[in-house]
């Protein structure tokens, strides 16, 4: 299996991973951090699967249907053709969005008559046990979950153990949690699949999209949007967890959580593409957060649900993807300090406050949490901490951490301006001499560069983000200089890794996808549009026939790894295509 050979559905509740001959291979329901239902991505022998595919196990070829995220799965053979169309029902439905958590396969004879193969094989959780079934007139239900889990279709039961059996009509499954389906299934089935097209449909012409890589900024959209929690207004940093950055690293993470970095970095993308609901569903999301912490010592992490209890688990015997394991549950890393989360805290509230069209939610509360997050960042600069890369082990002053915690004393200067004048002043100072410390303790004198941590000499990708920040004028030859040397010292044939120096795991071996596109975002904005734009190109070179994107990248093979898909690589695509494109208004009238 690759991650190439894998589709995404989902709709703000739950999401699935559809490999190309039929088969769900990975599904959390009743939400995204919930345990499996479907893991065979995890453990190919007992980690249960849902198949709609050939009799034969052929592969077949995937695609979306335009603009949507409704997948197509089309196979052709000997005996006919058929297709598989999957999706998560979303729509609006007396003025709220319908998501239900549901799971809709719809499968469809387009040639002859195929034989076709359906087994709904699920299990219970990190268990592996299989539930107890129960068959019904016209369903399946599988007892043993907290809710009810129920197969629903229109095709003969009996064909439901594996069996092959000739299609020669459209047939329909959907796999609910919790309530079941009761009405007639083919319309409603019908119903879903048309109003969930035109939902997304209408939501990517909403869309901003620039001149250039329009379908991968499509693409990144949609996808992004699909690992928003809508409940919460959390934004997870992606839908899988222990997929390894790299054959025998050993570093397998559970990604299935909102790092508030990554989120943060997400608004600033739905605000280029003009969505600003994300913001706001965010902004209450991370309210119910600091109210939990009232000295606001915020974890790097938390549940979709703003919950703090994320303790790393091991599970030994689950042989992992590939049986690349450890398989992990949880992440040490919401006992990290990770200082430069204040900052992005403010960069992703800023807008509300410098943005007439948000002017309702600048309240007393909101005005006072974002001061709070400033002055918290104010405090920690230059203190060790574990960075953006979370290193578990010989924390340092990491220069990134202090370069956000800049970014929250700027932007609160800013802020205060307008809303809070006496603190503008304040504000502005600290910001200044957080920017001198940077200048002073984390420049290498030779070259002229920014460096990683205070007093070293090493580059890490991070940095980038100085020029997209403006630390320091466009103009400035550190930046210049701080670019030119990651491009020389982290390159990988072609692509960026973090950095180059031993970790708690050794060295890393791949490229680090999101590394990439902030190179082609701080090139672009140094006005080295030319370089940016040949970068850009080169991106598309990577494995992704779907257009999705995992963390990390092999540039010897192109092919992907890490968790899949990865809302960080989909953020810094759509930041780096918007930062390298030419303007609309460059056509002409």
């Amino acid at each position: 299996m690759s991650l190439a050979d894998l589709g995404l559905i989902g709709n703000c509740q739950l999401s699935a991973l559809v490999r190309r001959d039929g088969a769900i291979v990975w599904a959390c329901m009743p939400r995204f951090d919930s345990p499996p239902v479907f893991a065979s991505l995890l453990d190919a022998q007992g980690g249960g699967a849902f198949t709609v595919g050939p009799a034969d196990g052929r592969q077949g070829t995937q695609r979306y249907l335009p603009n949507t995220n409704v997948l197509e799965t089309t196979f052709d053979g000997p005996d006919g053709a058929f297709r598989v169309l999957d999706l998560a029902p979303r729509y609006f439905q007396y003025d709220r969005s319908f998501r239900p958590t549901k799971l809709l396969r719809i499968v469809e004879p387009l040639r002859g008559t195929p034989r076709v193969r359906v087994n709904c094989d699920p299990v219970l959780g990190w268990g592996r046990e299989r539930p107890r079934r129960e068959l019904g007139s016209h369903h399946v239900a599988f007892h043993g979950y907290d809710s009810e889990l129920r197969l629903t279709t229109d095709a003969p039961l009996s064909y439901l153990d594996g069996h092959p059996f000739g299609l020669s009509e459209r047939r329909h499954f959907v796999l609910a949690w919790g309530a079941p389906v009761e009405e007639s299934l083919a319309p409603l089935c019908e119903r879903f699949l048309r109003e969930t097209i035109r939902y997304w449909r209408q939501w990517v012409k909403h869309c901003e999209i620039p001149l250039i890589f329009q379908e991968e900024v499509i693409r990144s959209a949609l996808t992004l949007k699909l690992h928003c929690f809508e409940d919460t207004g959390a934004i997870a940093a992606a839908l899988t967890t222990s997929l390894p950055e790299a054959p025998g690293s050993g570093r397998t993470w559970d990604y299935r959580y909102c790092w508030l970095r990554d989120a943060s970095y997400a608004l600033g993308a739905f605000r280029l593409l003009g969505h600003f609901e994300e913001r706001e569903q965010f902004l209450h999301y991370l309210l119910n957060v600091a109210s939990s912490a009232p000295e606001l010592e915020l974890a790097p992490l938390y549940r979709i649900d703003g919950k703090d209890d994320l303790t790393e688990q091991l599970l030994p015997d689950w042989p992992g993807y590939l049986g690349e394991g450890p398989v992990r549950i949880g992440n040490g890393a919401a006992t990290h300090k990770q200082h430069d989360v204040y900052g992005e805290m403010v960069l992703a509230l800023a807008p509300l406050f410098l943005d007439a069209r948000f002017r309702e939610q600048v309240t007393p509360a909101v005005l006072d949490l974002v001061a709070r997050l400033a002055d918290k960042a104010i405090s920690v600069a230059g203190q060790p901490d574990a960075g953006i890369w979370e290193y578990r082990a010989g924390w340092r002053p990491q220069t990134f951490s202090s370069l956000m915690c800049w970014a929250a004393a700027d932007r609160m200067a800013r802020i205060a301006h307008q809303h809070r004048p006496a603190d503008a002043p304040r504000f502005a100072a600290a910001a200044e001499k957080i920017r001198q410390e940077i200048l002073t303790r984390a420049i290498d004198p030779t070259r002229g560069c920014l460096v990683a941590d205070y007093g070293g000499t090493e580059v890490d990708a991070a940095l980038l983000q100085a020029v997209s920040l403006r630390l320091l004028p466009e103009g400035d030859p550190r930046l210049h200089a701080t670019v030119d040397a990651i491009g020389r010292d982290l390159a990988h044939d072609g692509w960026l890794r973090r950095y180059r120096t031993r970790d708690d795991f050794g060295v890393p071996s791949v490229a680090f996808m999101l590394c990439t596109f902030w190179q082609i975002e701080a090139l672009a904005k140094l006005g080295r549009a030319d370089e940016a734009r040949r970068v850009l190109e080169a991106t598309r070179q990577v494995d992704a026939p779907l257009g999705l994107l995992a963390e990390d990248l092999d540039p010897a093979s192109r092919a992907m790894w890490g968790n899949f898909p990865q809302a960080y690589s989909h953020v810094g695509l759509i930041h780096a295509a918007f930062s390298a494109s030419p303007r609309w208004s460059e056509l002409g009238p």
